[in-house]
């Protein structure tokens, strides 16, 4: 019994030697870190007032407040490190020999990272532009550091790998597209009453862009049908809904001024002895 009770007087002594000669280190590293959280919160608050002076995209600007915020954390936590008496260059040689390990272990994560930064900085398209690449196409939504995000026309959503982005060729529509789309008249149609007829139906749609103009004309003389080219400019999101309407209102004008659409036809000629 006298024994168990000298083995608990001896972790009390102990406890309590630890905690007077440690115990003021380990407030101090304490106070020092959450000095360090709230310091980079401040500075990264300021900073983030400071860079929507500049025309930098939201990534980017997220991007540096957060490298500030870690940068400071990580400067206090070194002098809360130092505080406690920890060496610190065995302890920077243990993270590099781990960090190598995770690197290659994390290459196609990294290799996300890389790229991300890339379309950060190097700025190929930006929020809100409707852009198309490996095979797919939509309006960007978000540019992470490890993916960007489209909103395709369907309404389904597009998450495409940042490495699958730098290095491949990319189709950047901005807010605009033009719309191509062929209209056939016959060959005794008055050309110009039929352009004109075109000209009036892409004026009264509200989805066709003033500016740029469109485009018009004699595209090719197809067999059955001249055909014409209608060219017209619109917004990404009017882009879909507004070849219908066009086309509806080009065949009712049409057949309002009896300008002619052809269907294919062949003419057969059989020639023979007559007698």
């Amino acid at each position: 019994m006298n024994e168990h009770v000298e083995s608990i007087n001896q972790v009390k002594a102990t406890v309590v030697d630890l905690a007077i000669r440690f115990g003021p280190k380990v407030f101090v590293a304490i106070v020092i870190v959450v000095a360090g959280v709230i310091v980079g919160r401040w500075v990264g608050k300021a900073m983030a007032r400071g860079l929507r002076k500049f025309d930098l995209e939201p990534p980017v600007r997220d991007l540096l407040v957060r490298a500030v915020k870690i940068l400071i954390l990580g400067m206090f936590s070194i002098m809360a490190l130092q505080n406690l008496g920890v060496e610190l260059l065995p302890l920077i040689a243990g993270i590099g020999v781990a960090g190598a390990g995770i690197a290659l272990a994390m290459q196609g994560v990294l290799s996300n990272v890389v790229a991300g930064l890339t379309i950060i900085f190097t700025r190929p398209f930006r929020i809100g532009e409707y852009i198309a690449i490996s095979g797919v196409e939509g309006t960007v939504e978000t540019m992470g550091v490890f993916k960007t995000t489209l909103n395709h026309a369907d309404m389904s959503t597009v998450v495409i790998p940042n490495r699958k982005i730098v290095g491949e060729i990319l189709h950047n529509y901005g807010s605009i597209r033009q719309l191509d789309i062929a209209v056939g008249v016959a060959y005794d149609t008055d050309l110009n009453a039929a352009l004109a007829t075109i000209e009036e139906v892409l004026r009264s749609n509200p989805r066709v862009l003033k500016e740029p103009v469109p485009g018009m004309g004699v595209n090719v003389l197809a067999d059955s049908s001249i055909l014409l080219a209608v060219r017209p400019w619109t917004s990404v999101g009017d882009f879909g809904p507004a070849g219908g309407e066009i086309k509806k209102a080009i065949v009712e004008a049409f057949r309002s001024r009896k300008i002619v659409i052809p269907f294919p036809q062949q003419e057969v000629r059989m020639l023979g002895n007559t007698a």
